[in-house]
């Protein structure tokens, strides 16, 4: 049995705290694993299943509003994100959409594996959009890194 997902505060050696102000979403769970947190972060955008399926309904209702499906092309993605910044300890992917910035870290330290989602509404529909699929991200967060801790 892997060990239990935490949900922590965000450490504070990770570069997603120069991105943040009052009004953003973060979360950040972790687990325990020893990794690099570009393998980690591998793990954690290869989706299973269910979550593609997700991913492929988002695509089909936001579409029409012209949001992004599968990031803008990039040299360096993780799954559909493009690398923003990388170091020894977290990598840090994610882009801008009309509706929202979105940034997912994942960091090593310590033996522990954390996964932290940081997102900037733009506007109303932003913030309706960030509500609508909470539970999905969460199932998706948590899910991720059970998958890293087997791995």
């Amino acid at each position: 049995m892997p060990p239990p997902v935490r949900k922590i505060d965000l450490p504070a050696s990770s570069a997603l705290h120069r991105r943040r102000v009052t009004g953003d979403f973060l979360d950040c769970y972790s687990v325990a694993k020893d990794m690099a947190p570009r393998r980690a972060a591998e793990i954690i955008t290869d989706f299973p299943g269910w979550a593609k399926v997700l991913l492929i309904i988002r695509g089909a209702l936001t579409g029409p509003f012209g949001l992004s499906a599968d990031g803008p092309e990039a040299a360096d993605k993780l799954g559909p994100f493009p690398v923003q910044d990388e170091t020894e300890t977290e990598v840090i992917a994610g882009f801008d959409d009309k509706h929202l910035n979105f940034l997912v870290s994942v960091m090593s330290y310590d033996g522990q594996i954390s996964l932290a989602t940081w997102v900037e509404p733009h506007n109303i529909g932003g913030r309706l959009y960030l509500a609508a699929i909470m539970p999905f991200h969460i199932a998706i967060a948590r899910n991720a890194l059970v998958r890293v801790a087997r791995a």
